[in-house]
C-alpha cells in the first residue's frame, strides 16, 4: 500500500517499494482510484524506488493517459540516477514532468 498525500488539487502518491510487475495491479487500482478523484496534478514520488520495470512502466504510461483525459498532469519526482537515464532514453519526459532525486 503506497502512501498517499492529498493537498488540494495535488495528490502524491509515495510506493516506497520497487515498481514492478509483482506489485503492478495493486499500484495501478490505486492510481486509478485517485484519478477517480480528478486532482490537477498527480505526482508519484519514488523516493526510495531503486527499479521500475517494464510492467511499471506500462503502469505509469496508462496513468499519464486517464489523467490527462480527465484533465490533470502527471509528475514522476525523486527519480533514481538510473532510473531517470532510462526515463529520457524512453522520452518519457516528454509525455509527463520526471524530475531526478
Amino acid at each position: 500500500m503506497s502512501e498517499i498525500l492529498k493537498e488540494g488539487d495535488k495528490v502524491t502518491v509515495k510506493p516506497g517499494k520497487d515498481v514492478v510487475a509483482s506489485m503492478a495491479n495493486e499500484f495501478r487500482d490505486e492510481l486509478h482510484a485517485i484519478i477517480k478523484e480528478s486532482p490537477k496534478e498527480l505526482a508519484i514520488d519514488l523516493t526510495g524506488v531503486e527499479m521500475v520495470d517494464s510492467v511499471g512502466i506500462g503502469v505509469l504510461i496508462a496513468t499519464h493517459n486517464s489523467l490527462n483525459k480527465a484533465g490533470g498532469v502527471l509528475k514522476v519526482t525523486n527519480v533514481a540516477k538510473d532510473i531517470f537515464g532510462l526515463f529520457t532514453t524512453m522520452r518519457l519526459d516528454r509525455h509527463f514532468t520526471v524530475e531526478s532525486a
